[in-house]
């Protein structure tokens, strides 16, 4: 019985509006098991800030409050009509199109929208907070099309959805299946939402969407540079790479902090390679003489090889910029008006604009993108016999000629990566103005989220190529005893997936699997 009381603690998670993480919010959005409670404290600070709402809607001009919305701003509300109000806009902005978006997506964005809420600053009441947290924990899941958020003012149109639903109208996931949200509610014999003044505004007017999203993409970014490092290193050993490359002291001198990282973490996965070369025992083998002559012996390594540092050290540090600002996001105020409790005013304002996001995620689109352009490259290094000048064609462990290997997995490295290429453009720089030109600078910061999702997926395929080819290679020198350990355990990771490619076979279904469980193994993490 102690037992399941202290697994159940570990499952729930406790939000108070200040200290939510990306993996916290991954958690939930990944793991049934996962449960969310509003902090007492926080709770406290959002009946501070409803009860000023309450007081204040009498006798005061607010927008969204006692006003119509957008360019309808001065169009002032009788005191009986304010809750139609609210449920008028939440109707009217579910007009999203497309497909449905994934549901870690919607969970993602519904625990980011409630800890906003806990933040103090939006003027809901206890109610709203509870139905989010109960939706969350019953994985009612609403269904929001993919198209609809142009970032500003928040992700207005795809919130609205989660509000709809709240409110026991509109379509949900529950139990893998679509059905309407009213006879979920019913069901689970849970009362719809009631909107009071400003709950509908504040549940729609804030970037909890691309948010939501891309919490996600800062866990899956780490993971992809992760792996990346380890197969660098694996890459490393098995040319025989000098270790100099690596060394302390030449990072040191130029002190940019992934590039020491990456070489510090590189240092540390080879420390017990039997693969690995130092120059003072090539210098012992090449001898300077007065007679120019061409030495068998490798002098330096291809950039894809030596340069891991100085190519990654960069994109973790955009990796690691993209967290923090994911972070601050996440524990942040996002509605308009702004409900000052200690000052007892409402502040107009624009915390909803979703660039600070936007950028954020269109920079670390581009990091992945040169992280998968690496791994290609090393692709095309280990299958090249011209270039390699060591291992077979296309790592082949049969009859080259007769037998193809991995000559056809290099065209979906290939591919996949000239596909993000083309994705590489910064979406947040897709400003057009609407909303009768009062939005006339806008963000698209949830579609910046999901096309940058794009690029996660294909950095992931292409890995999984890599490492199905360093482990071919493995096989084609028959080193496995001879690596490093952390290498070691890479190559069974792989072997565990996709066995060895000896009979030319059809494993495409392989390469995916691989893609996939990369994406949710979190083992590669690297921060």
């Amino acid at each position: 019985m102690e037992q399941l009381v202290r697994e159940k603690t570990a499952s729930r998670m406790i939000l108070d509006g200040a200290t939510l993480t990306p993996e916290q919010v991954y958690a939930v959005a990944h793991d049934p098991a996962r449960s969310v409670e509003p902090a007492a404290a926080a709770l406290r600070r959002v009946k501070a800030s409803n009860a000023l709402v309450k007081s204040e809607v009498e006798h005061k001009v607010v927008y969204g409050v006692t006003t119509g919305f957008g360019p309808m701003a001065s169009h002032i509300i009788g005191r009986d009509k304010l809750r139609e109000l609210q449920l008028n806009l939440v109707r009217s902005h579910s007009v999203g199109a497309g497909a449905p978006l994934p549901e870690a997506f919607v969970l993602a964005a519904m625990v980011g929208r409630l800890n906003t809420f806990l933040t103090g600053y939006s003027g809901v009441s206890e109610a709203v907070v509870r139905q989010l947290a109960t939706f969350i924990n019953h994985r009612i899941v609403p269904i929001i099309p993919e198209h609809g958020a142009v970032g500003t003012s928040g992700d207005l149109v795809q919130l609205a959805h989660i509000a709809l639903a709240l409110i026991g109208e509109g379509e949900v996931f529950y139990r893998g299946k679509r059905t309407k949200a009213a006879r979920v509610l019913k069901s689970l014999d849970i009362k719809p939402l009631v909107l009071m003044p400003k709950e509908g505004l504040s549940l729609i007017n804030g970037t909890s969407m691309m948010t939501g999203i891309a919490a996600l993409l800062a866990v899956w970014a780490e993971r992809l540079t992760g792996i990346a490092i380890v197969a660098g290193a694996l890459a490393l050993e098995l040319v025989h790479g000098l270790s100099d490359a690596l060394a302390e002291t030449l990072h040191a001198a130029r002190p940019h902090a992934g590039q020491r990282d990456i070489a510090a973490r590189l240092r540390e996965l080879l420390s017990q390679s039997r693969l690995l070369r130092h120059r003072h025992e090539l210098q012992a083998r090449v001898s300077v003489i007065e007679d120019s002559y061409v030495t068998p012996e490798q002098i330096q390594e291809i950039y894809s090889l030596r340069c891991i540092p100085q190519i990654l050290g960069p994109v973790i540090d955009i990796v690691r910029k993209f967290r923090n600002d994911v972070t601050t996001e996440l524990n942040s105020a996002t509605d308009n008006p702004v409900v000052d409790v200690p000052g007892g005013t409402f502040l107009h304002g624009g915390n909803f604009h979703g660039d600070v996001i936007a950028a954020s995620v269109d920079q670390m689109k581009i990091g992945l993108i040169k992280l998968t352009i690496l791994a290609e490259r090393q692709v095309n290094f280990f299958l090249n016999r011209n270039v390699n000048q060591t291992f077979p064609p296309f790592l082949n462990l049969n009859r080259p000629g007769l037998t193809l290997a991995l000559q056809g997995v290099h065209f979906v490295a290939t591919s996949t990566t000239a596909h993000s290429q083309s994705l590489g453009y910064p979406h947040s720089l897709h400003s057009i103005s609407t909303n009768g030109d009062n939005q006339d600078v806008v963000s698209m910061g949830t579609d910046a989220a999901l096309i940058a999702h794009k690029v996660v997926e294909n950095a992931f395929i292409v890995l999984a190529v890599e490492l199905i080819a360093l482990a071919q290679a493995v096989d084609v020198i028959k080193a496995v005893d001879r690596i490093a350990p952390p290498s070691r355990a890479l190559y069974l990771k792989v072997r565990a997936v996709v066995p060895p490619v000896v009979e030319d076979r059809a494993f495409s279904g392989e390469v995916n699997q691989l893609a996939e469980t990369l994406k949710a193994d979190g083992s590669f993490d690297f921060r």
